[in-house]
């Protein structure tokens, strides 16, 4: 079995029952609800795993059936280390990234499911208090 280019010796008894890895499974089925995941990878280690469940590419899937919706979002958090030391700007950078899909995969759920926002309410005026200027 091959997976984007590395060999897999053996399935796991989840990918064997599941017909996949039970994190594709569950990425699946959560697609269907008003949520989204946020990973964010930590250390030196390959995250194969987790580009490929952040759909970006192509849409995650489980026994054949497609998750309705793009509901992940991974970093690396290596990508973010500022080597200068400017911290604050890093982790600006990482909450900006790391953010940055929430809103789209929040009206895409939205419009799937038909709701409609509410008209913008009208600008607040206070009533009784009339502005008078003195020139």
């Amino acid at each position: 079995m091959k997976r984007r280019g590395l060999e897999c010796q053996r399935r796991t008894p989840e990918e064997e029952y599941w017909g996949c890895s039970v994190q594709n499974h569950c990425t699946e089925q959560a697609s269907k609800l008003s949520m989204s995941i946020i990973i964010v990878g930590v250390g030196p280690a390959e995250f194969d795993a987790m580009v490929e469940l952040d759909g970006d590419e192509v849409r995650v899937s489980s026994r054949g059936r497609y998750a309705e919706r793009d509901i992940v979002q991974f970093v690396p958090f290596r990508d973010y280390i500022d080597r200068t030391g400017n911290h604050v700007l890093s982790m600006a950078r990482l909450a900006k990234d790391v953010l940055a899909e929430i809103p789209d995969q929040f009206l895409l759920y939205m419009r799937s499911r038909g709701f409609k926002p509410f008209p913008a309410p009208p600008p607040y005026t206070p009533t009784g208090h009339l502005l008078q200027t003195q020139i």
